[in-house]
């Protein structure tokens, strides 16, 4: 089932990013990284491409190979404090709000690389209703792309990786759902160009209806 092709879907459980896949947070995560990448020289177009999807210390990590751990997270710290301060154009990603109402009472959990206090803001500032099961930066101990924090979200619903469906906007997180064993719903457009089972253009173009014993029926287009 390919990217192209792929109309319908069948989970039992959905494994739901935050930036860039229910919250259009860009305007803010790019006023940050360029003050930072100002700070350091570096070309801010290179570093917006390393930094969706990932926890600040392991995009510095890959922008600032030399320096030490301890000062990425240090400066991560600093950055998810500004972050945190700044919610201006922080809005939902469109379709959001039905998408999510539509999973009221099913399967699905937050796995994001903000943590409490950012996807807590932000998705109030969005105006959406955060997830009762929540996997965020506090609960795992490597960020995305590695696949601890969708595995983790699916451990917490009480299902097999290969039931769940991950829902995805960055290169990183469409390779931490697919290296969990979960099929992907690439979101927006960053997502195609990395291998997403599906893509949707916005969260308009997702339905999610039960579907029996269990199961959830994703219907695209």
């Amino acid at each position: 089932m390919t990217a192209e092709t792929a109309s319908v879907l069948t989970a039992r459980a959905l494994l739901l990013d935050m930036d860039g896949t229910l919250v259009n947070s860009d305007a803010v995560v790019e006023r940050c990284w360029r003050r930072w990448s100002e700070r350091y020289g570096l070309d801010f177009d290179e570093v917006i491409k390393v930094v969706h999807g990932r926890q600040g210390y392991a995009s510095m990590a890959v922008l600032l190979p030399e320096r030490s751990m301890e000062e990425n997270h240090a400066e991560n710290r600093e950055m998810l404090a500004a972050e945190t301060a700044d919610m201006e154009g922080v809005v939902p990603v469109p379709g959001a709000a039905a998408f999510l109402a539509s999973l009221e009472g099913l399967p699905h959990a937050l796995v994001t690389s903000a943590d409490v206090p950012l996807s807590t803001g932000r998705m109030a500032a969005a105006g959406l209703p955060l997830p009762a099961v929540r996997v965020t930066a506090e609960s795992v101990g490597a960020s995305k792309p590695d696949p601890e924090g969708f595995l983790k979200g699916a451990a917490e619903l009480g299902f097999d990786p290969a039931d769940c469906v991950v829902f995805e906007d960055s290169g990183a997180g469409i390779a931490a759902g697919l290296a969990a064993g979960m099929r992907v719903v690439g979101v927006g457009p960053r997502a195609g160009e990395f291998g997403p089972t599906v893509q949707v253009a916005d969260l308009t173009q997702v339905r999610v209806a039960p579907d029996g014993d269990g199961a959830l029926r994703l219907t695209f287009g």
